[in-house]
Formats: C-alpha cells, sequence, structure tokens
C-alpha cells in the first residue's frame, strides 16, 4: 500500500496543481476585466491593476481548494482507471478502506496547506489588495450599513463612523455617551481620528456638547483625546469581508460584538466556515473515489470530469448561499456552515456504497 499511496499521491497532486493553474488564470482574468473599470482613477494604472489582482490570487486559491481537489483527484483516478491501473491495485488485495486510507493520507497535506492560506495567507494579502486600490484611486471604505454611516457599541458609548481610511484612521465621526442609565450626558462629533496607542484615539478638529444638569455646553477643539476599546485590527474587518478575514481576526471580533450586545451571527459563520473548509478536502477525496469505478471504455473521462466541475462548483456556490441563508434566518453557525460538507460527505459514502455494491 505505500507504494500505492505514493503513487496515487503523485498523480494526484500534479492534477491538483494543473487544475489550480486552469481555475485561478481564469478568476484573475475576470478580477484583471473587473478592474479595467477603474483603469485611470487617481493613480490607479496598470501595475496597480495587475498588482491588486495577483494580491487577491491566495483569497480564490483558499476559496477553490475543495473544488481543485475534487476535479483533480477524479482526473488521476478516472486516468489511473481507464489504464487498469486502480484494478490492479484492488485485484491484488487492496481494499476499499485501504484505499479511502490512502486518500486521507494524500489529503492531509492539502488539509495543512489549505488551513495555513485561510489563516496566514490570504487575509493579510486581501487586506493589502484592498489598501493598495483604496489608496491608488484616492477613496476610502464608505461604510453603507445605514444611509447614516455604520453604529458601533463602545462600551457606554455609540459611535457613528462615516468613513474608514486605508490606514485605518476615521473621518467624520459621532460618538454618544451616556451615563449607567442610559441618559445621554455628552456628544462629540470630530472630523478626523486616528489611532495612538491601544485604548487611545486623537481626535481633530472636534465638537463637544456636554448636557449637565439641564444646560447644554459646546467646547470646540483641535485635538482631543478619546478614550475607546476600539482598535485597528478590529477596524480592519471593514476593509475585507468575513470571508477572507481568518478565525482568529473573526474570534476577536464575534467577542467585541458579544460584549457590546450585538447581533454576530454572519461573522460566527464565517469563522466556522474557516475551521470546516480545510475538512472538505477529506470529502472532496472519498466523493473523488466512486468516478473510477467501473470504468468502461465507452464512458469518456471528459463526461466524469465535467459532472466534477459541476459537484465542486455546486459545493462553493451553494455553500455560499446557505451561510448567506443562515446569515439572513440567524440559524445556528456551526449548522450553517457545515451543512454542506455534511451533505457532501453523505453523498461520497452513498456513492462509494453504491459503486462497491455493483
Amino acid at each position: 500500500m505505500k507504494t500505492l499511496t505514493r503513487y496515487l499521491a503523485k498523480q494526484i497532486y500534479g492534477s491538483v496543481g494543473l487544475v489550480f493553474s486552469g481555475l485561478i488564470l481564469l478568476f484573475a482574468f475576470l478580477d484583471f476585466i473587473n478592474e479595467l473599470n477603474d483603469l485611470g482613477q487617481g493613480d490607479y494604472s496598470l501595475p496597480y491593476v495587475l498588482l491588486y489582482v495577483a494580491l487577491t490570487i491566495p483569497g480564490h486559491i483558499y476559496e477553490l481548494f475543495p473544488v481543485a481537489v475534487l476535479v483533480g483527484a477524479i482526473l488521476a483516478l478516472v486516468q489511473m482507471s481507464a489504464n487498469s491501473e486502480l484494478t490492479v491495485y484492488r485485484a491484488s488485495g487492496a481494499s476499499l478502506v485501504q484505499m479511502v486510507y490512502a486518500l486521507f493520507k494524500i489529503a492531509l497535506p492539502l488539509v495543512i496547506l489549505s488551513l495555513a492560506f485561510g489563516e496566514f495567507v490570504a487575509p493579510p494579502s486581501e487586506r493589502m489588495a484592498q489598501q493598495l486600490r483604496m489608496r491608488a484611486t484616492n477613496t476610502s471604505v464608505t461604510l453603507k450599513e445605514f444611509r447614516s454611516g455604520v453604529w458601533v457599541k463602545d462600551e457606554q458609548s455609540f459611535v457613528n463612523v462615516k468613513n474608514v481610511m486605508p490606514d485605518t484612521s476615521l473621518n467624520d465621526i459621532s460618538i454618544y455617551q451616556f451615563d449607567d442609565q442610559y441618559h445621554l450626558i455628552s456628544i462629540i462629533q470630530a472630523k478626523h481620528g486616528s489611532f495612538v496607542e491601544a485604548g487611545l484615539w486623537r481626535l481633530e478638529d472636534a465638537v463637544e456638547t456636554l448636557f449637565v444638569n439641564g444646560t447644554t455646553k459646546v467646547d470646540t477643539k483641535a485635538s482631543q483625546e478619546w478614550r475607546s476599546s476600539l482598535n485597528p485590527n478590529l477596524l480592519s474587518v471593514l476593509l475585507v469581508v468575513p470571508e477572507q478575514m481568518s478565525a482568529l481576526s473573526l474570534y476577536q471580533y464575534i467577542q467585541h460584538l458579544r460584549d457590546n450586545h450585538q447581533q454576530s451571527t454572519r461573522y460566527e459563520i464565517s469563522m466556522w466556515n474557516k475551521l470546516t473548509n480545510p475538512l472538505a478536502v477529506w470529502v472532496m477525496m472519498i466523493l473523488a473515489l466512486p468516478f473510477a469505478g467501473h470504468q468502461h471504455r465507452s464512458s469518456g473521462i471528459g463526461s466524469k470530469i465535467f459532472l466534477g466541475i459541476v459537484l465542486g462548483l455546486s459545493f462553493h456556490f451553494f455553500g455560499r448561499l446557505f451561510a448567506s441563508l443562515g446569515a439572513l434566518n440567524n440559524w445556528q453557525p456551526l449548522m450553517s456552515a457545515s451543512a454542506m460538507t455534511v451533505a457532501y460527505l453523505m453523498i461520497g459514502v452513498t456513492m462509494l456504497w453504491w459503486t462497491e455494491r455493483r
């Protein structure tokens, strides 16, 4: 079985690499075409467009890992079956359980690689891509969860932010401070806010309105300190969609939302997706194995590859759809994130059972 495992690994890794090359080239080309709409805006020249597209590639690699593994494994196994190589292995005494175990070991490096891309490569690369694009086009993140911008609860204050700059500094800030009985005690409005150190921001062009004993006092300051638990790491989630964040960043932001009694379902689903997505690589391996069973000369390899592509893309898009429905309907996050993985695992096991029964 060691010889079989090594040979299978060589074939599968080569096929997965080939499929990845095609998928990444396709998605990069689509990104490039999309970015041409903003070419020439500010300093956003062709080199910046190419660099932006290159920085988004790690995110695509992470998202497409299960698809590429499924199609690559099908391609390798079907070719081996067509050449009667798998038939020889099965005739020599290799059981189905041994085949599954071999695929499990082959998938382990791919699982680790997927986890590494999702945690350490794709999130910073995506953040750099967005910051590069914002600087080159001279734009900021305009927050549109409401017409007035995004609202953030910070201990006894409610903070309204209109724009976040590429360096995660803030523009057009309104801070509404309340006492323990939630009586409004002050409103601070500032044109700009920059992070100084943990727990401290500096506000510029600030106007503070104090409400004391039924009277109102207005104080204008060119610069003012603001004590807050907000930090650039929390605000960086505004530059990157939750699906491209690391599980650690998602966990930290979820804790912030929970501490302030805010809705966190979307971020919880994204975090569980990060943790379960590498496991989908094993599921795709199991799903690929039945395609190699009972290979007939009349059935072309192309049709099986096409079916594999359809299954892989359906896993990718239905997984996103189910996660979105879970966020909208406030479903249990782990169930929303893992439903497609469990469903495709059941499909793979059922196909294996049916193939062996034949």
